[in-house]
């Protein structure tokens, strides 16, 4: 285990590798699981706000889901996610399933199109880095969750080009925790981790 501040980070995050393989997985992980994407409570707020732009993005089935259940629902085990549509494997409300079987993420798509600031959910982002809080909120601990058949395509991607998991989530890790953080880590990683000074 790594120790970061108030992080607690599995070994796995810098000795296992992993990019992810869209042309291969297709998304899969916006369909698979046992709840919709879990929310920061920050993020309902967002999803409000960006709702009417990213609605063009989605399917009449993915429409009617939302206006049924809400653009957030509570799940006794993940808190706050997004909704999913039943009627079609479970998948995200807000995910988009291409003519070829591809998934993508609607805010994403509005997000590269220029027309939201704000990429997708944290959580979705960080896959496969499961973030989950202590019981009293005063840490955090980072696990390498990959799906055993779905994320294969994207280990045997990352042990053929040699990146660990942290650098092929360098996004995501320095957008929810900040540049400090992954610097950290990536001293870690190198053998350095005499050389950290965390300025308080």
């Amino acid at each position: 285990m790594i120790v970061i501040d108030k992080l607690l980070i599995s070994e796995d995050i810098v000795d296992k590798k992993f990019v992810c393989d869209l042309n291969r997985c297709k998304g899969g992980c916006c369909e698979d699981g046992a709840a919709g994407a879990p929310l920061e409570l920050e993020e309902k707020a967002i999803i409000d706000s960006v709702q009417e732009i990213v609605k063009p993005y989605l399917s009449q089935t993915s429409l009617n889901e939302i206006e049924k259940k809400g653009n957030y629902v509570y799940d006794v085990e993940y808190e706050w996610v997004t909704p999913t549509v039943d009627s079609d494997k479970e998948i995200c409300a807000f995910a988009i399933r291409r003519p070829n079987g591809m998934i993508h993420c609607a805010f994403e798509q509005a997000y590269l199109d220029g027309k939201i600031a704000w990429k997708k959910p944290i959580s979705c982002h960080l896959y496969p880095i499961v973030a989950k809080k202590g019981k009293y909120g005063d840490y955090e601990r980072l696990n390498y969750e990959p799906r055993e058949d779905i994320c294969k395509p994207g280990c045997l991607n990352g042990e053929a080009l040699q990146v660990p998991v942290y650098q092929f989530l360098r996004e995501p890790i320095v957008r929810k925790y900040g540049e400090e953080i992954y610097e950290a880590l990536d001293t870690i990683a190198k053998g350095g981790w005499e050389e950290i000074d965390f300025k308080q």
